[in-house]
């Protein structure tokens, strides 16, 4: 438990100290986040808010990995390495779009089909990796009945890289307002730390869970609405990255169903809603999606979106724990 602590309060120490370090650089090289058009119209007064904010926990996260989860590192426990690796991939493939958006001067930046190809080929060699290490099976894990179901190994391959892109895509999507992401993700991560703590095996997973909430709690400072700095795909990405590998490092991926349920809602409704526009003919189930835009454009102001969202993301981590808790029980 005094690990966990530990990595919570120094990611958050350092996210901070960095972030008020680095707002003022990001102001002088104006590196303004391009507003949609077709977004909100309540949001194009942000136009011009420092992006490229997720390196601040990035870097924290990082850091505490390395440091505070060494002891873990050296006993052959990789669980806050890998999911390290992966997130920072996706990380950089964040920052890539968000340097396009800021040399075209617009909300563009990678096709969706060139990041979709990249997180695929990342999302496969991942699963891999952590099926080498040995902290991943063909087995699959369902909670609440607390059984396994083998699969054959192409199977599972596919099962997992759609998983690890459709996670990173429901984080990307659910950035969308001021602190969305981080306060959805904060239960998460403590839900994570909290079963690696039942699987004793786990410890490097526990330090980097941590280290992931203390590090967006220090992000959220700055982040709060109004947001002062904004986190871009950089940080997005890193943080769908995160939870995705967390989940395969503790072998128990469909727990996000309901761990990142807010991710899953969200990605669904622009399905729903892209679908529907194409069979239609132009028709929309919601007045806008994301669903966090349909509250919005229905009278809910940021806050209420954080603290409502927030709030169903605590709900969940704490069915998810229950869900998958008896696997530990003796």
């Amino acid at each position: 438990m005094s690990l966990l602590i530990t990595s919570f309060a120094v990611a958050f120490a350092v996210t901070v100290v960095i972030t008020i370090i680095i707002l003022p650089v990001l102001r002088r090289m104006k590196a303004g986040q391009a507003i949609r058009s077709d977004g909100p119209q309540s949001h194009l007064s942000k136009q011009g808010t420092p992006t490229f904010g997720g390196v601040t926990f990035i870097t924290a996260i990082t850091i505490v990995s390395l440091t505070v989860g060494l002891p873990a590192l050296r006993s052959g426990d990789y669980t806050a390495l890998l999911p390290l690796a992966l997130a920072l991939v996706y990380g950089v493939i964040g920052f890539i779009d968000d340097f396009e958006k800021q040399k075209k001067k617009q909300n563009l930046g990678l096709t969706a089909a060139q990041k979709f190809l990249l997180q695929l080929v990342i999302a496969v060699v991942f699963v891999l990796l952590v099926r080498l290490s040995g902290n991943l099976t063909p087995n699959l894990y369902i909670p609440f009945v607390n059984i396994s179901i083998p699969l054959p190994e192409p199977l599972y391959l596919a099962f997992a890289a759609f998983v690890i892109v459709a996670e990173v895509n429901g984080a990307n999507l659910t950035d969308g307002a001021d602190g969305l992401l981080s306060g959805v993700t904060i239960p998460i991560a403590v839900c994570c730390a909290a079963i690696s703590m039942l699987g004793a095996k786990a410890s490097g997973a526990g330090v980097y869970s941590s280290a992931l909430a203390g590090g967006l709690v220090g992000f959220l400072v700055f982040n709060m609405h109004p947001a002062k700095v904004f986190m871009g795909d950089t940080g997005a990405q890193f943080i769908g990255g995160s939870v995705a590998a967390l989940a395969f490092v503790l072998d128990m991926p469909l727990v996000l169903i309901t761990l990142a349920f807010v991710y899953f809602v969200e990605a669904l409704s622009d399905v729903i809603q892209v679908g529907w526009f194409k069979i239609s003919g132009g028709k929309r189930v919601f007045r806008m999606a994301p669903i966090h835009h349909h509250f919005e454009l229905g009278g809910w102001n940021e806050r209420k979106l954080f603290f409502v969202f927030t709030a169903v993301s605590i709900l969940f981590a704490v069915i998810s724990f229950f869900a998958v808790r008896q696997r530990y029980l003796i």
